[in-house]
């Protein structure tokens, strides 16, 4: 039985995180050293752990927030596609002069919040399955889900540091993971039909 119930969270991981893979390897791409590809690391970790507690006390039945509330954390993604579009307009606008910094990479707390906000499938996936299966059925999805960041973390810095993909997201990453942001952002408002969308 704890075979089939291990088996069962490495696909619920999976299907219910795979659009993170993109989000990593475009932050990994904009790691400019071991501190920053930690902060990466360290940044998806807790907004899952985030996730994870918040679909415990779901499945318990406290929930952390009210089913409507939920679409809104689509503006966090929204806000921060939004900050890094400003940051390279900024940045194209410098003059040819100026000694170009090169720009900054992703702190943990971005990194966070974007996967928390982007969880909110994760979050209605998670309460069902988390509230029939036990505690110790749910410490063992906690387990698994926990080792499927480390493993979508290393796949995401994998991609990244593919020479092709490496040279495009050193080229175009700085408007590619604005356009992510942005486009998840909306993307959680609109199917949770936030604003009356």
């Amino acid at each position: 039985m704890q075979l089939g119930i291990i088996g069962q969270a490495i696909g619920m991981f999976a299907v219910t995180n795979i659009d993170d893979i993109v989000i990593l390897a475009l932050y990994f791409g904009q790691a400019h050293n071991r501190r920053d590809v930690l902060r990466v690391i360290l940044g998806q970790y807790a907004g899952f752990a985030f996730i994870l507690v918040a679909s415990i006390v779901g499945a318990l039945g406290a929930g952390l927030l009210p089913d409507a509330a939920v679409p809104y954390l689509g503006l966090l993604p929204l806000a921060l596609g939004l900050r890094a579009a400003w940051s390279a307009w900024r940045a194209r606008r410098t003059p040819d002069d100026a000694p170009e910094r090169p720009p900054a990479g992703p702190t943990a707390w971005q990194v966070a919040a974007v996967t928390f906000a982007n969880g909110g499938d994760n979050i209605g996936v998670y309460v069902p399955v988390f509230a029939v299966a036990g505690a110790a059925n749910m410490i063992t999805y906690a387990v698994v889900f926990l080792l499927g960041v480390a493993v979508w973390c290393a796949v995401g810095r994998l991609i990244a540091t593919r020479p092709l993909i490496a040279r495009a997201l050193t080229r175009w990453g700085h408007l590619i993971l604005p356009a992510v942001l942005i486009a998840i952002g909306l993307v959680i408002l609109i199917e949770g039909h936030a604003f009356g969308l």
